[in-house]
C-alpha cells in the first residue's frame, strides 16, 4: 500500500498499477495453495457420519450418532459409512479403510470383528454393537488430532513468524532514511529519484515469500502425510522427523502382530492341565491383552464371572485375582519373585500361574512377526537412521529372537513401563547434539502411554492401538504398518528440503536486487518480480510437497 501510494506521488502511475495487479495475482495464487492444503487435510473430516440406524425392539429409525449410547444395536446398509466404533453381531461384509488409514485393500468383517466409524460398508448388511459413544470414537479422534495439528508450528516457522514482526517496521525504518537522507547530504540530487528507489527497497523487502512459503510447506507436508493415513500432530513434530536418528520399538503389536496362541500347557505340584487353563482364563476374564484374549480362547469354555473377585492389573507383571476363594496369579517371571520359576522355553511367551503361593504350572504362548517389519527396519538404516531398537516386557529370549530375525541393532528385555521411560531417557543423554539428535518410540499398548510421552517423538499404532497410546503421541499410523514411519521420515525430510529451497531463493534473489535498487540499477518492475514472482514460485514450489508420496 505504501509503495502504491508513493509511486502515484511521484507520478510514476504505471508502476502503481504494476504493484496492485501482480500483488492481487500472488494473493490469488497464495489463496489458492493454502485451500489446496487445507483441503487435503479436511479430507480427512468428511469420514464423519451424518446418520446411524439405530435398531430398537425391530424398529429401525435414522438418529444422530451422538444419540447412539453404548450397548445399543445399529444397522449399516450397504454403501453407508459406519457411524460409531462397535462388533459386528451379524453379517458379513467388506469393508474400506482408506478414509481412515490409506489403505485401498478392503478388510473382511463379520460376526465378532471390530469395526471403527469412519469405515465404508461394502455388500453385506451388518448389524452392529455399538462398544464407544461417539465422542471416544475413531473418527471423532481423527478429527480432533486433524484440528490441533495446524497449532502447532515448527521451529523454522515460528522463528519466521517473529522475524517478520520486527523486520517489516525496520525495512519501512529504512526506506524512509533511503528516501530524505541522501537527498540532504549529496548534492545534486532529488527527492523523486530517492523517493523512487525507496519504494524499490520497499516492494523487493516484502516478507511475503518467506512469510507464506514456510507454514505452507508444513501445511502441505502434514496434508501430503494425512493423505497415506499418516496422522501428524503438529509441524513441529514433522520437523522433529526430519532430524530422526534413533528409532525404539515396542515389541508386541507393534513388531510382531499381536495375534497370540496358547502352543502348550504344563502342570506340576498336583495340578492338571486343564486346571492351570482354566485359572489363568478366569484370572485373564477381563483384561484386553492380547496373551489374555488367546488364553480365553484356548479355555473355550464359560467363565464364571460370579467367582472371581479381587482382581487387578499389575503393569508389567500380569494378573492378580481371586478364584473361586483361591488367590490366583497370572503373568511372567516377574509375578511372584520369591518362587523359584523355571526358565521359560526359548520361543515364545511364557505366562506363568501360582495358586495360593505354589507354583501351578506355565502356558507358552506364540506370536508372529508382522511381514513388513523386517523391511522397515532396512528401509530405516538406508534413511540413515543410526539406531534401531527393541524395548520388551518379555522373557530375554523371546526379545532376542525376534530382534535376531529383524536385525535390530540392540534390544532390552523384561522391562517395566517405568524401566521403559528410563532406558528412553537414557538414550535421549547420549545425545551430542539434541536439536539434530531426534528419538521416536514405536508402540501401541496402554502401558507405552508414558514412553510415548517422553520420546521427542510418540508414534502410535493408530487403528488397534489403546486410546491412552493414541492420546500421548505425536504421530498416529491409522493402519498399524510400522512401514509407514518410513513414509512418514521420507515426507518429513522432503518437506525440510523445499522448505529450506524456498529460504536460500527467497533471500537470495531479494538480496541481490535489494543491492541493484540501492544504486538505481532496478526499479519497480524488478522489485514487483524480487517480490511478487519469488512468492509465486515459492509457492508452487511449496505445493509440490502435497504429490509427494514418500516412495
Amino acid at each position: 500500500t505504501i509503495a502504491s501510494l508513493g509511486a502515484i506521488a511521484i507520478h510514476q502511475l504505471a508502476e502503481a498499477v504494476a504493484v496492485m495487479l501482480f500483488y492481487a495475482i500472488g494473493e490469488y495464487f497464495q489463496d489458492r495453495a493454502v485451500n489446496r492444503s487445507r483441503r487435503s487435510i479436511k479430507a480427512l473430516l468428511q469420514v464423519r457420519p451424518d446418520y446411524a440406524n439405530l435398531s430398537v425392539d425391530g424398529e429401525i429409525s435414522k438418529v444422530a450418532p451422538e444419540a447412539v449410547a453404548v450397548g445399543q444395536t445399529i444397522i449399516v446398509k450397504p454403501g453407508e459409512k459406519i457411524p460409531l466404533d462397535g462388533e459386528v453381531i451379524e453379517g458379513e461384509s467388506f469393508v474400506d479403510t482408506a478414509a481412515l488409514t490409506g489403505e485401498s485393500r478392503p478388510r473382511h468383517v463379520s460376526g465378532g470383528k471390530k469395526v471403527l466409524a469412519g469405515m465404508v460398508n461394502g455388500q453385506g448388511l451388518l448389524t452392529v454393537k455399538v462398544s464407544r459413544p461417539f465422542s471416544d470414537s475413531s473418527v471423532a479422534k481423527v478429527m480432533e488430532l486433524v484440528e490441533q495439528a495446524a497449532a502447532r508450528k515448527a521451529p523454522t516457522e515460528r522463528f519466521i513468524t517473529t522475524f517478520a514482526r520486527y523486520y517489516t517496521p525496520a525495512v519501512i525504518c529504512a526506506a524512509l532514511g533511503l528516501a530524505f537522507i541522501p537527498p540532504l547530504l549529496v548534492p545534486g540530487t532529488t527527492f523523486s529519484a530517492w523517493i523512487y528507489r525507496a519504494l524499490v527497497l520497499l516492494v523487493i523487502s516484502c516478507p511475503c515469500a518467506l512469510v507464506i512459503s514456510v507454514p505452507l510447506g508444513y501445511f502441505a507436508g502434514l496434508g501430503s502425510a494425512s493423505r497415506q493415513g499418516i496422522l501428524i500432530k503438529g509441524a513441529n513434530f514433522l520437523e522433529a522427523l526430519a532430524n530422526l536418528t534413533t528409532v525404539v520399538f515396542d515389541k508386541t503389536g507393534t513388531l510382531t502382530r499381536g495375534v497370540f496362541k496358547v502352543t502348550q500347557v504344563e502342570a506340576v505340584n498336583g495340578f492338571n492341565k486343564d486346571e492351570v487353563l482354566a485359572l489363568a482364563a478366569a484370572a485373564e476374564a477381563y483384561s484386553n491383552h492380547p496373551i489374555a484374549q488367546s488364553i480365553r480362547q484356548a479355555w473355550g469354555a464359560e467363565i464364571a464371572a460370579e467367582q472371581i473377585s479381587a482382581y487387578q492389573e499389575l503393569p508389567g507383571k500380569g494378573i492378580s485375582a481371586v478364584i473361586a476363594g483361591k488367590r490366583v496369579l497370572v503373568g511372567n517371571r516377574l509375578i511372584c519373585p520369591h518362587l523359584t520359576i523355571p526358565s521359560d522355553p526359548p520361543a515364545g511367551t511364557c505366562i506363568h500361574v501360582v495358586v495360593d503361593d505354589v507354583y501351578a504350572g506355565w502356558l507358552l504362548i506364540t506370536d508372529e512377526i508382522k511381514p513388513d517389519a523386517r523391511n522397515t527396519i532396512v528401509n530405516l538404516k538406508r534413511l540413515s537412521i543410526k539406531q534401531t531398537l527393541m524395548l520388551s516386557g518379555d522373557a530375554s529370549n523371546v526379545a532376542q529372537d525376534v530382534a535376531d530375525k529383524l536385525g535390530l541393532d540392540n534390544y532390552y528385555a523384561e522391562l517395566l513401563p517405568e524401566d521403559k521411560v528410563q532406558k528412553i531417557e537414557a538414550l535421549r543423554l547420549a545425545f551430542t547434539n539434541p536439536r539434530k539428535q531426534k528419538l521416536a518410540f514405536v508402540g501401541d499398548g496402554i502401558n507405552d502411554a508414558p514412553v510415548l510421552a517422553r520420546a521427542d517423538i510418540g508414534v502410535a499404532m493408530g487403528a488397534l492401538g489403546a486410546d491412552a497410546a493414541i492420546e500421548a503421541a505425536d504421530v498416529v499410523l491409522m493402519d498399524d504398518n510400522p512401514a509407514k514411519l518410513v513414509t512418514a521420515v521420507k515426507i518429513a525430510r522432503y518437506t525440510r528440503q523445499i522448505i529450506r529451497q524456498n529460504i536460500i531463493l527467497a533471500i537470495g534473489l531479494k538480496i541481490f536486487i535489494m543491492s541493484l535498487g540501492i544504486f538505481g540499477l532496478a526499479g519497480i518492475w524488478e522489485a514487483v518480480f524480487a517480490d511478487v514472482g519469488v512468492a509465486l514460485i515459492a509457492i508452487l514450489n511449496a505445493s509440490r510437497v502435497l504429490k509427494y508420496k514418500g516412495s
